[in-house]
């Protein structure tokens, strides 16, 4: 998953700083009340060359899941600082050259992890979740995206004691984008008014894509699985122009949805996505060829011309 997507990054010269501050907001909101978050931000902080949306993603994945973590509340703590790694360091870190990097970790008290556990977070499908409540995904996409951008991911846990996340992003020597405030919607992205029953199984991809798809103008309908969908289909009378769902999700997946609603809805388009690329869901029998399907993560850009695409076909 992480290395043969097609996935196309758009890296920029980021200041992790400025990216951390401009998605507090959000990331308070999904963490809820009784989780006190806290953020202790190294000034000045090397420059790193990488996607702002991928590592967005990152974040709020690693948020989403220490949340999890503290079902009583509990404090989540997002550091930043500058770290050089010398030979011995590197010898530690797969794949990393002496250097400076840039570290950003993610800090959680809750209820930590076991050794076994910690062995196996990164592995796609592998989830300490409940039945149903996830598909194992979240960590194995944080981990292709590091690697991706040439980084790596380090995890200290003990049960009982939280969790800690480092990743390391290679510093780069430029100045940094100054990045959109707030994450504004660039006025020239391709808008609607249609409406869309957005499935997605995984809480920070259907909050993100949400809140992308209602400021282009579009009407969301939300669902976090199949079943929850056909409920949302049977209580909507009105017309559902596009169903964008996720293809692997628990008990039905999006295959399976698409054709129970598409009888019932023969107008309706359908737009897959998936953290796999598209030819392996093809080859496994997943999806049929010549479908639409976008890759995950993909930045509020491609979403929106995507949907556009799918729409006017």
């Amino acid at each position: 998953m992480a290395f043969s997507r097609k996935q196309i990054i758009e890296p920029k010269v980021l200041d992790l700083n400025e990216l951390i501050d401009n998605l507090r907001k959000m990331l308070r909101r999904m963490i809820g009340e009784d989780i006190r978050l806290q953020t202790r931000l190294s000034r000045p902080l090397a420059r790193v060359n990488a996607d702002p949306g991928q590592i967005e993603q990152i974040l709020m994945n690693l948020s989403v899941n220490a949340r999890d973590a503290m079902p009583k509340g509990g404090e989540l703590l997002i550091q930043t600082d500058n770290v050089t790694l010398d030979e011995n360091d590197a010898e530690r870190h797969a794949s990393l050259k002496p250097g400076l990097y840039a570290r950003m970790s993610v800090s959680d008290s809750g209820l930590g992890m076991d050794a076994d556990t910690k062995t196996r977070i990164f592995e796609p499908f592998f989830t300490t979740k409940p039945k149903g409540k996830g598909t194992g995904l979240g960590l194995a996409m944080v981990y292709g995206i590091v690697r991706q951008h040439g980084g790596n991911i380090e995890v200290y846990s003990e049960p009982g004691q939280g969790s800690r996340f480092n990743i390391y992003l290679p510093a780069v020597n430029e100045e940094p984008i100054e990045l959109p405030k707030a994450k504004q919607i660039p006025p020239k992205l391709p808008t609607g008014t249609e409406t869309i029953l957005l499935v997605e199984d995984e809480p920070t991809v259907r909050v993100v894509a949400s809140k992308v798809l209602k400021k282009l103008g579009y009407r969301v309908l939300e669902a976090t699985n199949g079943g929850d969908a056909m409920i949302a289909s049977q209580s909507h009378p009105e017309k559902i122009d596009l169903l964008l769902t996720d293809i692997v999700m628990p008990g039905m997946n999006g295959r399976e949805l698409a054709d129970t609603l598409q009888p019932q809805r023969p107008d309706m388009k359908v737009l897959f996505t998936s953290g796999y690329t598209e030819d392996y869901i093809v080859h496994h029998g997943v999806l049929k060829e010549g479908v639409h399907f976008i890759g995950k993560p993909y930045s509020p850009h491609a979403l929106a011309v995507k949907v556009r695409e799918v729409l006017e076909s």
